[in-house]
């Protein structure tokens, strides 16, 4: 399928990046190739390395790389919390440093489009989540069946912020005995068994109805599901954390989140690393020998414009933080 996707907030991002000729660059999330394609025309000799799981995002970059003859693109299929890594076996090991970083986070239109996996619930699909098929495809079937129903709840609050988390977990559970939930709608099912007639009844079509602050029922178990399948926060602090260490003095990050576990990570990481000591407040004196490593740009985070939610719905949930390496 073609790889569809819209870049969130590319002029403000490239504005935080400043990038510049003969520079070199990281997009940490390649997705549609905007950010990589848009740093790529302006840094001239300079490269940009492009890192995306998903083996349809790496497919479509590297077509738009044939057929617009780039030079100045490497294109890596991995996880960025491999970031290191990556770039030992990209640059043979030669030092090379990075003026800027950037993450678009979250799923790319493409992936909701693709039917063959279960991240949307807009079609009754087998119940896949995974970024990448390395990964193997039954993880999200294996923590719906199998997970005990403290650890589903524990899933859908942490990862999801779901009120009903427990109740959800119950429904789910009594449903896999009877069958295994196989499916998106399955699980929609089972999602819609474990909420309150009356959180349903605001809508005249509970499957389809929205619950809460304007969002699909289903919506906040899936997210936590797929999380939980890509151990999303983990990698994103790992990434985060390779990435101070990687970009070089006066070089910038810049994180495109669109909820707010994610932008919670990247608050506080940002927060610590721009911080001296980060010893317990009541002790007496510093003992952790922590060093700032960044200086925060964005006070506070960026949101789309009017006009960008407009043409691109899924730019109103979006936040940009940015940060400069010291």
């Amino acid at each position: 399928m073609e790889y569809r996707h819209e870049p969130v907030m590319l002029s403000e991002a490239l504005a935080y990046l400043e990038p510049k000729s003969g520079k070199n660059y990281i997009d940490a999330t390649l997705g549609g190739a905007g950010y990589t394609l848009a740093l790529a025309e302006r840094i001239g000799t300079g490269k940009v390395l492009a890192i995306d799981l998903d083996e349809l995002a790496i497919a479509n970059a590297e077509e738009l790389i044939k057929k617009r003859k780039i030079k100045n693109l490497i294109i890596a299929n991995d996880n960025f919390a491999n970031i290191e890594k990556i770039i030992e076996e990209k640059f043979k090991r030669r030092k090379i440093k990075f003026s800027g970083i950037v993450f678009d986070l979250g799923l790319s239109s493409a992936q909701l489009a693709d039917r063959s996996r279960g991240f949307s619930f807009a079609a009754d699909t087998p119940l896949l989540m995974n970024f990448s098929s390395a990964q193997g495809g039954e993880l999200t079937e294996r923590i719906v069946n199998r997970e005990k129903e403290t650890e589903l709840a524990r899933i859908f609050r942490e990862f999801g912020e779901e009120k009903f988390a427990w109740p959800i977990a119950k429904s789910i559970a009594r449903r896999r005995k009877e069958k295994p939930i196989r499916s998106t709608g399955a699980l929609v099912a089972a999602i819609e068994g474990g909420l309150p007639k009356g959180y349903l009844k605001k809508s005249s079509s509970p499957r389809h109805s929205r619950g809460g602050a304007g969002i699909h029922f289903a919506t906040r178990v899936f997210q936590a599901l797929r999380i939980a399948t890509n151990d999303e926060l983990g990698n994103l602090r790992r990434a985060l954390s390779a990435a101070a260490g990687i970009i070089e003095k006066k070089g910038r990050v810049v994180v495109v989140s669109y909820h707010s576990l994610e932008d919670r990570i990247v608050k506080n990481f940002f927060r610590d690393e721009a911080k001296g000591c980060i010893c317990p407040p009541q002790s007496f004196s510093c003992s952790c020998g922590h060093e700032p490593r960044l200086r925060i740009i964005t006070k506070k985070p960026l949101v789309a414009s009017a006009g960008e939610i407009a043409r691109n719905p899924r730019a109103r949930s979006a936040k940009l933080r940015a940060a400069e390496i010291i």
